[in-house]
């Protein structure tokens, strides 16, 4: 296993500038760079190999398009393009047909097949796999109402506007149910709440 080589913020700050300028090669050297990341995010949340594969094209044509825009006042360049790459993945499912509807927080067991257990835990494949299991037990707990803001939320992603229209409820009605929902959910895994 060979270490990864620091970040160079700097250097990272005058490729983008590089690529502001239309500096194809510029753009080949964040690719090389950032290319392993945005592939690890994008199948972490997709699930999908190829799928990851066409929206880090699609995030590196952005960055092309958009280096301009960087400003490193606000962000490092690895945040910068690492946030571009969550969002697309999230546009991504949330574009997806929406067969959930149908069993949405009635089954447990259906609802957590979606939340993965890399999504619920450190490196450890086993205590991954152990919490998962616990969360599910702790889900199910849950009444329906808030297990399905929380399944909406957490797992596909979707914001609390995103939430109410899918659930046709006001977004202050969604906000409670995920506070009330998260309480529980700090209570029943042990986490102290503030």
């Amino acid at each position: 296993m060979t270490a990864t080589p620091p970040h160079d913020h700097a250097l990272d700050a005058v490729e983008i500038a590089a690529v502001a300028r239309g500096d194809t090669l510029a753009l080949g050297r964040i690719y090389d760079r950032y290319a392993p990341l945005l592939m690890a995010l994008g199948v972490r949340i997709l699930g999908d190999r190829e799928e990851a594969e066409d929206v880090v094209h699609d995030v590196l044509v952005e960055v092309w398009r958009h280096a301009g825009d960087f400003d490193p006042k606000r962000a490092t360049v690895r945040t910068w393009i690492a946030l571009r790459m969550r969002s697309r993945c999230l546009d991504r499912l949330r574009a997806a047909p929406r067969a959930r509807r149908q069993s949405l927080g009635d089954d447990p067991d259906e609802t957590m097949a979606r939340a993965r257990p890399d999504m619920l835990a450190g490196d450890g494949a086993m205590d991954a796999r152990a919490d998962a299991g616990r969360l599910r037990g702790v889900l199910a707990e849950l009444p329906l109402e808030q297990r399905q803001v929380i399944v909406l939320g957490f797992f596909d992603g979707l914001s609390s506007s995103e939430i109410a229209d899918e659930l046709g409820i006001p977004i202050g009605t969604v906000k409670s149910r995920v506070r009330s929902a998260m309480i529980k959910l700090r209570q029943a895994l042990g986490v102290a709440t503030e």
